[in-house]
């Protein structure tokens, strides 16, 4: 048995490492004075919920990720805390903008149809409706061969098996919330006519890849460049990236929204500041160009077995 699953005996993980899915829903809440029962409630039957809604359904794929936000860990369980859970850290750069929005809840919804998304997201709000404040909902989808709206094939360089779960699963450094996870979500929105107005030369220099056959380039500075992080041995630092397009054409509004599970958020935190405020070698992502980011949260995710025992827990203990 691999070591990493030593570790994580007797902490289910969450549905992280599922399969990537053609369609997601993203939703993010934060919690009314006086709603934690009602979102405690929810959290612990989550696994069961999610278990009711796709039951008919065996082939549809459907699972849902919870986090919980910093703000409202305490509000929901008090005691001890994951060690690195903390909120969003706002970046402010000479060009570009990386904002601290609301979020107390995050529910990451994946199935391969679209009406288990939308029965799994009904059933969840009927639960929590007076409880909570809706502060963002997206329906994703994949888009042609798992490309972004920009054109370009999306999560290409994400770890695959073991090394998914070693990148993205709290191990023995955190005892308490082995079994966990880390994720960072971020709402994008694209300039899709200043993009289009560009070459595709052009583009594939932004990106840092080939634009019909998904292939490396050496440009430094690029988006792929920018978004590699290296640790003090110089080997890659890996995170589990679920970004997706999302869109309503009618509104003008083209999108990605980003997610990324991580053992750490020290590494995405580190693609972050590599992305907005530059580095010594390089400037700002030139993506930030095209892209705005107009929300970003961090979450806890913790395990099913945490969430599982929520019953035998108080909102004061």
């Amino acid at each position: 048995m691999p070591s990493s699953s030593i570790r994580w005996a007797g902490a289910q993980p969450q549905a992280m490492l599922s399969p990537p899915a053609p369609v997601a829903v993203f939703l993010v809440v934060t919690i009314k004075p006086g709603g934690e029962p009602e979102a405690l409630d929810l959290l612990a039957g989550l696994a069961g919920l999610v278990r009711a809604v796709g039951f008919p359904s065996p082939d549809g794929g459907l699972c849902c990720v919870a986090g919980v936000g910093s703000a409202a860990w305490d509000r929901l369980f008090g005691g001890p805390r994951p060690a690195q859970l903390h909120p969003f850290q706002e970046l402010e750069g000479s060009r570009h903008h990386a904002v601290a929005t609301p979020g107390d809840l995050l529910f990451h919804i994946r199935a391969t149809r679209t009406d288990l998304c939308f029965a799994l997201a009904a059933e969840i709000m009927k639960r929590l409706r007076d409880a909570v404040t809706v502060q963002d909902e997206v329906q994703a989808f994949a888009y042609f061969d798992s490309r972004n709206v920009l054109g370009f094939v999306d999560g290409t360089e994400n770890p695959v098996g073991q090394a998914a779960a070693e990148a993205a699963i709290v191990g023995d450094e955190d005892p308490a919330f082995t079994g966990g996870s880390y994720a960072i979500v971020q709402k994008y929105l694209h300039d899709v006519d200043a993009w289009e107005a560009l070459a595709v030369e052009a583009q594939e220099k932004v990106i840092g890849r080939s634009k019909l056959t998904n292939i490396e380039l050496d440009v430094p500075g690029s988006h792929i460049d920018v978004n590699t992080v290296t640790g003090p041995d110089g080997e890659e630092l890996e995170i589990l990236r679920g970004a997706m397009p999302f869109g309503r054409p009618g509104h003008g509004e083209f999108g990605t929204y980003f997610i990324a599970y991580a053992r750490t958020p020290e590494i995405p935190e580190a693609m972050l500041r590599k992305m907005f405020l530059g580095g010594r070698e390089s400037g700002p992502d030139p993506i930030l160009d095209y892209s705005q980011a107009v929300t970003g949260t961090l979450f806890f995710i913790p395990s099913v077995t945490f969430l599982e025992a929520i019953p035998e827990r108080s909102v004061t203990d």
